[in-house]
């Protein structure tokens, strides 16, 4: 009996988390709230304003929430985790030319590592999240993530990084459902978040200004350096190389006579190189830090659906394996703006075959 079994659920203070917990405690699960404190410095005054996903707002969400449902609600500190597996790797990756994705990290360190372990601790069987993600437990033993059953908020590609002992204690209720079916559960159920807008940003950079973000919390300015072209000819000067990322057009301030993109940053020289669309195209990409989902590994005879950012909409490819922990991906058809430090991503279907981190 599912009363029987206690489910920690994380409730970041969005319709979907607060839903989740809903549809959990009317299959009959004792559910427990649980906020995580991970970053939040905020202001007073921008706690009252700015509710959103991750805010000291988001807390009083999530309690309000917790009452209407009838449930225990805690506040767990993951501030020292946070910072070493989300926002030091953010700061690191981008001033070593890189671009990372700090939901990755922060799903698999985070929301599930570290909510997991004390979840555990305090007696809980499952963990649970609003992701719009399944999961299956196939026949050969091993937990997949599938995707939502909608695909315009399917966020399969930021679980590829979990672990099979994640999968098999967690629960993700929200993935059955339209967004609008979960704004529709949450007004029905008198859950006082209905309405609540999406969080789009990146939680800890609620501006979306990263690079001053970052400038700030190092304590220092980014150096600037040249542009140069395919050849190596400078063409111009650049603000410092955590402004830009791979396949960036816009804020170039280039005039070139073409459209110019970001080809590549070389952080050993402190140049970025520009280059036309053409230039921006890659037939083959190469994956290290490899995590395997619904394979314990990637096939050399089968054709995988790809995703190399979270809002690329996929795209065939074939993998080879050249050493323990790298691979080679290679696309029937080239693709725009391949970017080192973010996630490929393989699919099998709608399951995750598993990613791993662009080189």
């Amino acid at each position: 009996m599912n009363e029987h079994k206690t489910v920690v659920v994380g409730m970041s203070g969005g319709v979907d988390s607060l839903v989740a917990a809903y549809l959990l405690k009317e299959q009959g699960y004792c559910v427990i709230g649980v906020t995580m404190q991970i970053w939040q410095e905020e202001a007073l005054q921008k706690q009252e304003s700015e509710a959103g996903c991750c805010g000291l707002g988001a807390v009083e969400d999530a309690r309000r929430v917790a009452q209407v449902l009838d449930i225990p609600h805690y506040v767990m500190n993951f501030k020292h985790d946070f910072k070493i597996h989300v926002i030091d790797y953010f700061i690191n990756e981008y001033r070593a030319g890189r671009t990372p994705n700090p939901c990755i990290a922060c799903n698999r360190y985070v929301k599930w590592e570290s909510l997991l372990k004390r979840s555990m601790e305090i007696g809980a069987d499952y963990i649970a999240t609003g992701h719009y993600a399944r999961i299956r437990h196939m026949n050969n033993g091993r937990y997949a993530v599938e995707k939502s059953v909608t695909a315009r908020k399917d966020q399969s590609y930021a679980l590829y990084n979990l672990t099979q002992e994640q999968l098999a204690r967690t629960m993700m209720p929200i993935g059955e459902y339209e967004k609008d079916r979960v704004r529709k559960i949450a007004d029905e159920a008198g859950l006082p978040v209905a309405h609540k807008p999406d969080s789009m940003e990146i939680c800890f950079v609620p501006e979306g200004d990263y690079a001053s973000y970052i400038e700030e919390t190092v304590g220092m300015k980014s150096k600037p350096g040249d542009f140069v072209d395919m050849q190596g000819h400078v063409l111009g000067r650049h603000r410092g190389i955590i402004h830009y990322t791979v396949g960036q057009r816009k804020g170039l301030n280039l005039a070139l006579g073409y459209p110019a993109f970001v080809v590549r940053i070389k952080p050993e020289t402190n140049e970025i190189v520009i280059g036309q669309l053409e230039d921006n195209l890659s037939e083959k990409v190469y994956i290290s830090h490899v995590n395997y989902i619904s394979e314990q590994s990637f096939s050399e005879h089968k054709t995988y659906l790809a995703k190399i950012r979270y809002n690329h909409e996929g795209s065939h490819c074939t993998v080879r394996r050249l050493e323990d922990d790298l691979y080679e991906c290679i696309f029937i058809k080239p693709q725009r703006a391949v970017t080192p430090g973010q996630a490929l991503v393989l699919y099998d279907g709608s399951l995750v075959a598993g990613g791993g981190t662009i080189l």
